[in-house]
């Protein structure tokens, strides 16, 4: 028996590692698509160019041979949901990172609303909750033809078949009551804009009193303070002619001895 055979890098990785633009838009798609690691977002661009190089080869040259290989690729991308059946090669130049991660697993499982979220999706592919078709699939990177994406269920072997199951997502219709809350909203905005007058009335009529109120003690503050200054206008003099005699009698003193 020989050797097992050598496996092939199924990505690239980019040129350069340090570029800020490339770095964020990078994580924003690992948010948004519920990726673990950046191989895997890799993996899907690597698919991408694959395609895109096989697009520019193909139009470059006009044989038999190329003609097959055209037709080949276009039903491969269409069976893919990549592109529709009637486009050209010319459509596959515009395809987009995200037009290949929408046709993971993971992802159609979420948008089919049979997962609440995409690491829930992820978490029952990886444990073989998910078959297409006779055959369980363990890996969210799949490329999910458009002919067998009715085929996508719940594996007979697990308990998510069961449509009880208190993980199995709950689809509710949205409900139509938003206009009718609006018309309350306004009915309660007018009722407030009409009632705000009254008080502003009712407000006026006691500033008054207040004021009157206020004054009458701040004219007998002002008595007692004027009171309150002449006396210590008169008790100055008698203070510094105590504090002179006191003076003449130290200089005496001191003289004597």
């Amino acid at each position: 028996m020989g050797s097992p055979k050598k496996q092939k890098k199924k990505f690239s990785k980019p040129n350069h590692p340090w570029q800020k633009e490339r770095i964020l838009a990078e994580q924003e798609l690992l948010k948004s698509y519920g990726l673990r690691r950046k191989y895997e977002l890799w993996k899907m661009n690597t698919i991408l160019k694959n395609f895109t190089k096989q697009a520019k080869n193909l139009t470059a040259t006009n044989n038999k041979q190329v003609e097959k290989e055209r037709n080949q690729l276009l039903t491969k991308l269409s069976s893919l949901g990549l592109i529709g059946k009637d486009s050209k090669i010319g459509d596959i130049l515009s395809l987009t990172l995200k037009d290949i991660l929408e046709r993971r697993l993971q992802t159609v499982l979420f948008r089919k609303s049979m997962a609440k979220s995409f690491n829930q999706a992820r978490q029952l592919i990886v444990h073989q909750h998910i078959s297409l078709g006779d055959r369980t699939i363990t890996s969210p990177s799949f490329l999910v033809p458009s002919g067998k994406e009715s085929e996508i269920q719940f594996a007979q072997n697990s308990a998510f078949v069961n449509a009880s199951h208190p993980e199995r997502v709950v689809i509710e219709k949205p409900k139509k009551a938003k206009p009718a809350e609006k018309k309350t909203e306004e009915k309660t905005d007018v009722k407030k804009e009409e009632k705000k007058p009254k008080p502003a009335e009712k407000k006026e009529k006691p500033k008054a009193e207040k004021k009157t109120e206020e004054k009458k003690p701040a004219k007998k503050e002002d008595t007692k303070e004027k009171q309150v200054k002449e006396k210590r206008k008169a008790q100055k003099p008698q203070i510094k002619k105590k504090s002179q005699k006191l003076k003449k009698k130290r200089y005496k003193r001191i003289k004597i001895n």
